[in-house]
């Protein structure tokens, strides 16, 4: 048994019918690399079942302490049963962009079982009509709790299920796993009573450990070489409120090279800078298009990772965050990306003077039983309704391969981004590299956002005029990458498609 930080555990407090927890992915694969050029069901169940040992969250599930006394366990399941975590669905004809978009929102928007091992893989064929991919390719929607992983464990997850070839070698090694009996609640409830136990001398020593950071927060601000002046609650906005049952889900991938290129008008900035300037720009054309535009900056949480080098493969959530603005109120977007350059830097100076990774030890501190309470309280009495948002929305950036990945034999030739939203944040901005593209996904609540090509194409408009500004040519129409600029996508959320069942 192995008991859930107090991070990983919010997520689990966190999960309601209408919130579900998990992150994941979009891989679309084609399928003519493989042996014999395609790629049959059966197949896939006996490639993922050769490859569990690969990662501890396939096997593993929750055991809830009673009451949420305390946080919760991973035990390595009893029952466990492949077929039901690997699902198999097909595109209606003609398989277009619009009809993945919408079956991508309508599985992501489906809470999981918390009494099963904590993910999901849905192989959905019939991608035959996307522009930019050869007739049969499928795709690969991956769902996984976040209690279970962050975005860099994640990519460990799914490096256990592709290879570097397409010839489908089994990995070396006999497979050690074995399952574990459910614990009675006699032995949950006296270990949930030695946890109370130490859980003062945590705060003691968590406080300690903070100490030394605030003081160099505080003498860095004294020097001028830190700004509190963007500290402030982020503007509200139609993202940040109470959230619906429903999602819409897009991507739109840029060519890696020329975000890099971007990157070099302003001294210092980086892939990330020009990324987070384009969500801002992309924010500020749906919003303003709407007469919707706040005066002040909309604000971005950015994860960022405190996973040492010897915890790669370990479960869970290693993350801290900073906050930084967009640049929604600037108009010129190569002033918007100066202007996302110098917060980063400012923001990343004050978590780093406290230290990432005791900020995110702060979330041991709170009790196990009043964490749940108090996430239940706030979506029923609707909170989020009522109160500035600490940021608008999220922007996470999970580093992908450089290298060809083959799922089955089928080589990826796509990876895209889902993640969770919830009250007060109802739209997350997954960024995900593979190969010589960088995308930028987006979930969203689908009352908020009924028309997710809208902000589809205003992400392109952002990324066209970043690229004039910077590199002092005329903007393009769109420099995207396709198959996502296949004929332009409707939407998963838009009303005509709320008959069809998206999600």
């Amino acid at each position: 048994m192995l008991q859930l930080s107090g991070q990983d555990a919010s997520f689990v407090y966190l999960e309601t019918p209408h919130t579900p927890m998990h992150i994941g992915s979009v891989g679309i694969y084609d399928p003519s690399t493989a042996p014999g050029g395609f790629v049959r069901f059966k197949d896939i169940l006996k490639f993922i079942g050769e490859r569990l040992q690969g990662a501890r969250s396939f096997r593993q599930r929750l055991v809830r302490v009673p009451f949420d006394l305390d946080h919760p366990y991973w035990i390595e399941d009893p029952e466990f049963d492949i077929e039901y975590h690997v699902r198999h669905i097909a595109l209606p004809k003609p398989g277009d962009w619009r009809q993945l978009c919408i079956q991508v929102a309508r599985l992501h928007a489906r809470p999981m079982d918390l009494n099963k091992p904590l993910w999901e893989f849905t192989i959905v064929e019939g991608l035959d009509n996307v522009e930019g991919l050869p007739p049969g390719c499928f795709a690969l929607v991956s769902k996984v709790h976040h209690a279970a992983i962050d975005g860099m464990s994640g990519v460990e997850m799914s490096a256990a299920v592709h290879d570097l070839d397409p010839g489908m070698t089994p990995p070396e090694g006999e497979d050690q796993w074995g399952p574990e009996d459910m614990p009675n609640v006699a032995d949950l409830l006296m270990r949930s009573y030695f946890n109370s136990l130490r859980q003062p001398m945590k705060i003691v020593e968590t406080i300690g450990r903070s100490l030394p950071g605030m003081a160099k927060l505080t003498a860095s601000v004294s020097k001028g070489d830190v700004s509190l002046a963007n500290t402030k609650m982020a503007p509200k906005t139609r993202f940040n409120a109470k959230v619906s049952a429903h999602r819409v889900w897009d991507a739109v991938p840029f060519k890696l090279a020329d975000v890099r290129a971007m990157k070099e008008a302003v001294p210092g900035a980086t892939v990330n800078d020009v990324i987070l300037a384009v969500v801002g720009g992309g924010l500020r054309k749906y919003l303003d298009d709407k007469g919707e535009l706040p005066v002040e900056s909309l604000t971005a949480m950015a994860p960022i990772s405190v996973r040492g080098e010897g915890e790669k493969a370990a479960l869970g959530n290693l993350v801290s965050a900073m906050v930084v603005p967009l640049g929604t109120q600037i108009a010129d977007p190569l002033e918007r990306l100066r202007y996302v350059h110098e917060a980063a830097v400012n923001s990343k100076e004050m978590t780093n003077a406290v230290g990432a990774r005791t900020l995110a030890d702060y979330s041991q501190l709170v009790p196990a039983g009043l964490a749940g309470l108090a996430a239940r309280l706030y979506t029923r009495v609707g909170a989020a309704n009522a109160h500035a948002p600490v940021y608008n929305t999220v922007v996470t950036n999970v580093p992908g391969s450089r290298v060809p990945m083959y799922f089955c034999g089928a080589k990826m030739v796509a990876m895209y981004g889902t993640a969770p939203v919830f009250d007060s944040m109802g739209l997350i901005n997954p960024i995900y590299s593979y190969g010589d593209t960088i995308a930028i996904s987006f979930t969203c609540d689908r009352a908020m956002m009924p028309d997710p090509d809208a902000y589809a194409d205003a992400l392109r408009h952002s990324f066209a005029a970043l690229k004039a500004a910077t590199m002092d040519r005329p903007a393009p129409v769109a420099e995207a990458v396709k198959p996502v600029t296949a004929k332009k996508p409707t939407a998963a959320g838009r009303k005509p498609a709320v008959k069809q069942g998206a999600a």
